[in-house]
């Protein structure tokens, strides 16, 4: 199996966490793939016409798209039920919790493009900034709110808050996002000192990659 993969994307870092929960780092090949929203990959885009990664090639050559298809894919493979729990009630809370540290990190995402394109500072005045630190605040704030029950386990929906989290340190530390939030700092924290969460932790190899040196 051949993964699409980059050591500073979040979404291809949950399925790196969910590879090393699982027992399954040495099953997949991993290959360096560069991909920006104005410079489509055309390796990707011929076999992920979204030009997103990850993009997971199997041997029997299908493709799977997306990091909530693929970490599915590796958990069902593993016969894993902590991730993906088996009872519905704590599978759709996982799955929900899931889509919200998704969605924030597709709005971080967003935020960052939106004001770099248009040479704005990240708090300029400007209506469409606005909505996207208002709904980044809300977001934290429910999360504090609940984050007494994040230490419970460490299901699919954990994983995508704790990375969401990490993302804002790697790519938002204007924000301070702890400030206010000590018990989800302090989940954090101790998530952050996970094998899986430490084996892959975020690295910027813009550099590297430009002067072809990176892997």
């Amino acid at each position: 199996m051949r993964l699409f993969w980059s050591p500073k994307s979040p979404f291809v870092r949950k399925v790196m966490v969910v590879l090393h929960e699982t027992g399954q780092v040495d099953d997949v090949e991993t290959e360096r793939t560069p991909v920006q929203m104005s410079e489509p990959n055309p390796k990707v885009l011929s076999a992920n016409p979204l030009n997103k990664i990850p993009t997971l090639l199997l041997d029997d050559g299908r493709v799977l798209l997306d990091s909530r298809v693929i970490c599915e894919f590796f958990a069902r493979r593993a016969g894993d039920t902590v991730l993906y729990p088996r009872d519905e009630a704590e599978y759709f809370r996982a799955a929900s919790l899931q889509a919200l540290g998704d969605g924030l990190l597709d709005l971080l995402l967003i935020w960052r493009n939106w004001h770099r394109d248009r040479g704005l500072a990240h708090d300029a005045a400007d209506p469409y900034l606005d909505a996207f630190g208002l709904k980044v605040t809300t977001t934290l704030d429910h999360l504090e709110s609940r984050a007494g029950e994040l230490g419970e386990r460490f299901d699919i929906g954990r994983v995508s808050v704790a990375i969401a989290l990490a993302h804002l340190d790697f790519r938002w530390d204007v924000l301070h996002w702890r400030a206010g939030r000590p018990n989800l700092a302090a989940w954090h924290a101790e998530v952050s000192e996970r094998p899986s969460m430490r084996a892959t932790r975020i690295v910027d190899d813009s550099a590297a990659l430009a002067t072809g040196s990176a892997s």
